[in-house]
Order: structure tokens, then C-alpha cells, then sequence
């Protein structure tokens, strides 16, 4: 016994000798804790700001509103008007820059394979956005029995539906490419004066026998023409990479450009907390009488909007994800959450391409040839969240007008709202603009649409969000499936790519292609050691 107790003596003495308490392993592992929280404080600094940002303009809208005047509402939103301001700044530069030094990277053939699968993944998402949409709202029925209870706000915007469709392809095609920085054409209404049954006497006619009708024209709107500069950019990409040594300094330049761009955009994400929590708060003040709508008789129309984009979101888009990458795609959206709240902040996902840059490569370690090719497409053409919220809004106004649309007119708003989301621009409440379009598609009144637009502003948040995480999961779908196809950076001299290169060598641009995959890891890593 007395040995025994020796020997436990002896390897308890052995566990913690005097120089090495157990106090000092408790003070070691409490200063590594303390450690690992402050790197991980520091790493998401600007994330858990913008979180904060976002719930702190929900509080001070709903704090505020009661009391303040709405003429007041523009000096409450002014830090985030700055905000806006700033990042609309960014678009232009950006997205000429990002695309004529992506494509400018890459040959024909490479280029070719990431259109045309980011092309294929956003067609196939709206249109499973747009079925999605469809089957809630005929299943919930959210407009039956509602006619006459609800309001109509505002004015619907005129539109011909045919003048519609074709200023998108004029549009590709600008005939003024300075013009197009700050316009884009559009065929506008206009009211022209006719004469009836004239008696000759021009006195009379003018006041008794003249009639006044619409008449659509060409001419132009405010706003710059992104699918022309796309499609521009594009175009001289392509002629860049095929140049040689000739093309060289212009692909520096545009190269050097985007990375002066980057740098700006860094510095205006951290203005974006403080932005994002006025632009909030003012827009909950301004559109605070019209916060009973959502409870109200478009309740369960809000609802069905929101269960859809929850549902594209959550559910259908990380699925997609995993099918054709196999890595968790929930990880992957972590990185994006910065995005994700600047599109909620700023309801415009051209506002918040710079920030979505930013998150994909620095965060998901996208390879930045990539997303300077697809993001400035998927921004003008890839909107599921519109797409989804289209659909879903012309069969809830043909429930309200007890209006049952057959298969076929289902099948129309489908199509229709694909084409019109495609259209859309993208800057805020622009669904408005092509839901006139589905409207007259399927021969419910244009004027319906101001039923929605009491929560309109409301949706478009939400609808903008989802926007954005479609166009960075389709990022990340086509960098995994050329991953092997990229050339490496070191292989692209003097604005040529060889057109054949040994096996050894393809292996090499594997290796490099999935460098920026192994920094996420390397995150993903340190993230979960620091939880």
C-alpha cells in the first residue's frame, strides 16, 4: 500500500513539478483563447461591423420614424447617399476593366467555354427561379378573395412591351460609346397632339377638334448602358488577346486599372458599415405609413416572395453548388456575407459588384480571371431573385382580378419573365419597369402594378440579395469546372496563350488554377481553429 501510494505520489509530482503548476497551464490556455478571439476579431472586423451596421439601421429607423418629418428623411439618409454615390463611382472603371483584362488573359477558346457555361447556369437558375415562383404562388393562392382590399400606390410606368424587348438589343449595340457611360437608349412615351375632322380654320381646330394620344419614340433615359459596355469590353478583350506584343501595353494598362480600382474599393468597404446603417434607417422612415401593407392584405403575398427567395437561397443554389464542386457551399456563402449585406443596404447589385469582387477572390480565393469575366455579366443579365418575384406577382394581380391564367398563360409568364429579368437593370426597383412588360404579356392591365408597390421597396432588398449570391455561385460553379482548363498566368506573354502545350504543363496550370482554392482552405482552416 505504502508503495502504491509512493508511486501515485511520484506520478503526480511527475504531471505538474513545482516549475509547472496547473495554474500556469490554465493562464496559458486562457492567454491562447484570448489570442485565437482577437485574430478572429481582427479577421472579420469589417463583417461583424457591417452585421451591426445593418441591425443598428433597424433600430434607429423604427426608433426614429414616429417622430421625424419625411422631409427630413434626405438628411438622415445622406451618409448613405455617400455611400451610394461612392460605389456607383466604382461601376464604370470596374466592370470595362475586370472584363478587357479578363478576357484579354485568356484565349478565344477558353473564353468562349466560361461564357458559355455562365451563360447555360444563368438560364437554367432564372428559369428554376421562375417554376419555383409559379408552383408557391398557385399552391398558397395568396390574392384569392383580396379584390378592392387592396390599394393602389403610385403610377404604373408606360410601356411597349415589343419596344421593350428590342432596346435590349439596341442597347448591346450602343452608337455612342461615351454616351453610353451615362444614358442608354429607350423608347419613351410621348404625347402628341392630333387634329379631327378639321374645319380649316386652324384657331378652331386647335381648340375644339384635336385629340391627344401616345405615342412611343426613340430617345434616352438616365442611367448608364451596362450591356453595352459588356458587350464592348467583351469585344475588345477578345481582339486584345489575339494582338501580341502590339496589344500588350493596353492590357497593362487595364490590368494595372482594375488592381487601382481593388484598392479603392477596400478603402470604401470600410466607410460601408456607417452607410449602410443610415441608408436603412431612412428608407424604413420614409416608407413607415406604408409598413400596415405588409401585414395587411399583401401579407401573404409578402410572405410568398420571401418564402420562394428563402427557399432559391438556402436550399436550391448551395445544392446546385455541391452537386458540381462537392464542398460544403454554406462555407462558401460565409465569404459572401459582406456582399450579401451591402445588397440588402443598397437594393442595386451593380452597387455592390465591387464589394462581391472583393469577397470572392479575397475570401473564396476565386481565381480573379474568372470573376472578372462572369460577375460583370451576371450582374446585367442573371437576376433570379426579379425573375422568381415577377412571376409571382402578375399570378398574384391575376388572382386579385379573379383572372385564372390556363397553362398556356403560365407558360408565358414563365418565358416572360426569364426574358424580362435578363433586361432588368440593375439598379433598384427596375422589376417595376419589366413587370409592366409580363403584365401585357398575358393581358392583365398595366395598371395592376401599383397594387405591389406599397412593398415593393420592401422585396426589392431581398429580391437583390439573392441576385448576388446567384451570380457568385455561378462564379464559383464555372472556376471549378475550367479549373484545369486555365491557362497558367506565367503562360499568358505578350497577350497570347500557346495554343499547345505538353502534359506536364497541364498539370502545372492545375496547380496553378487551384492556388486561390487553397488559400480559401487555408481560411476555411484558420476560421474554424479560431472558433
Amino acid at each position: 500500500m505504502d508503495v502504491e501510494r509512493k508511486g501515485q505520489t511520484s506520478s503526480a509530482s511527475e504531471s505538474y513539478p513545482e516549475s509547472d503548476p496547473p495554474s500556469y497551464h490554465s493562464s496559458v490556455s486562457t492567454e491562447t483563447c484570448l489570442r485565437k478571439t482577437l485574430r478572429f476579431l481582427r479577421t472579420n472586423a469589417l463583417l461583424i461591423l457591417t452585421v451591426v451596421a445593418v441591425c443598428l439601421g433597424v433600430l434607429i429607423g423604427f426608433t426614429v420614424a414616429p417622430y421625424v418629418d419625411k422631409k427630413d428623411v434626405k438628411y438622415i439618409s445622406f451618409p448613405g447617399t455617400l455611400l451610394m454615390r461612392m460605389l456607383k463611382m466604382l461601376i464604370l472603371p470596374l466592370i470595362v476593366s475586370s472584363l478587357i483584362s479578363g478576357v484579354a488573359s485568356l484565349d478565344s477558346k477558353t473564353s468562349g467555354k466560361l461564357g458559355g457555361r455562365a451563360v447555360l447556369y444563368y438560364i437554367c437558375t432564372t428559369l428554376i427561379a421562375v417554376i419555383l415562383g409559379i408552383v408557391l404562388v398557385v399552391s398558397i393562392q395568396p390574392g384569392k378573395g383580396t379584390k378592392g382590399q387592396v390599394d393602389r400606390t403610385g403610377e404604373a410606368p408606360s410601356v411597349s412591351t415589343v419596344d421593350a424587348f428590342l432596346d435590349i438589343l439596341r442597347n448591346v449595340f450602343p452608337d455612342n460609346l461615351v454616351a453610353s457611360t451615362f444614358q442608354q437608349f429607350a423608347t419613351v412615351p410621348t404625347e402628341v397632339t392630333k387634329v379631327v375632322n378639321g374645319t380649316g380654320n386652324d384657331t378652331i381646330d386647335a381648340m375644339l377638334n384635336t385629340t391627344v394620344e401616345i405615342e412611343f419614340v426613340d430617345g434616352t433615359k438616365d442611367g448608364m448602358n451596362v450591356l453595352g459596355l459588356v458587350a464592348y469590353s467583351i469585344a475588345l478583350g477578345v481582339i486584345l488577346s489575339t494582338m501580341g506584343e502590339s496589344g500588350r501595353p493596353l492590357i497593362n494598362f487595364f490590368d494595372s486599372l482594375n488592381d487601382a480600382t481593388m484598392r479603392l474599393v477596400w478603402v470604401v468597404m470600410w466607410y460601408s458599415p456607417i452607410g449602410i446603417t443610415f441608408l436603412i434607417a431612412g428608407k424604413i422612415i420614409d416608407m413607415y405609413d406604408d409598413l400596415g401593407a405588409l401585414a395587411g392584405a399583401l401579407g401573404m403575398y409578402t410572405v410568398t416572395v420571401l418564402t420562394g427567395l428563402a427557399i432559391h437561397g438556402i436550399i436550391i443554389l448551395p445544392l446546385l453548388y455541391f452537386i458540381f464542386v462537392r464542398k460544403n457551399p454554406f462555407v462558401f456563402i460565409m465569404g459572401l456575407v459582406q456582399a450579401l449585406l451591402t445588397a440588402l443596404g443598397t437594393s442595386s447589385s451593380s452597387a455592390t459588384l465591387p464589394v462581391t469582387f472583393k469577397c470572392l477572390e479575397d475570401n473564396n480565393g476565386i481565381d480573379p480571371r474568372v470573376t472578372r469575366f462572369v460577375l460583370p455579366i451576371g450582374a446585367t443579365i442573371n437576376m433570379d431573385g426579379t425573375a422568381l418575384y415577377e412571376a409571382v406577382a402578375v399570378i398574384f394581380i391575376a388572382q386579385v382580378n379573379n383572372t385564372p391564367l390556363d397553362v398556356g398563360g403560365i407558360i408565358v409568364v414563365s418565358v416572360t419573365a426569364t426574358v424580362a429579368a435578363i433586361g432588368a437593370a440593375a439598379v433598384p426597383q427596375a422589376g417595376l419597369i419589366t413587370m409592366v412588360i409580363v403584365l401585357s404579356a398575358v393581358g392583365l392591365p398595366a395598371d395592376d402594378v401599383t397594387l405591389i408597390i406599397a412593398v415593393d421597396w420592401f422585396l426589392d432588398r431581398f429580391r437583390t440579395m439573392i441576385n448576388v449570391l446567384g451570380d457568385s455561385i455561378g462564379a464559383g460553379i464555372v472556376a471549378h469546372s475550367v479549373r484545369n482548363e486555365l491557362p497558367a498566368e506565367e503562360d499568358v506573354e505578350m497577350g497570347t496563350v500557346a495554343a499547345a502545350q505538353p502534359a506536364e504543363n497541364k498539370q502545372k496550370r492545375s496547380t496553378a488554377s487551384d492556388g486561390h482554392e487553397n488559400e480559401a482552405l487555408e481560411r476555411e482552416r484558420s476560421f474554424e481553429t479560431a472558433m
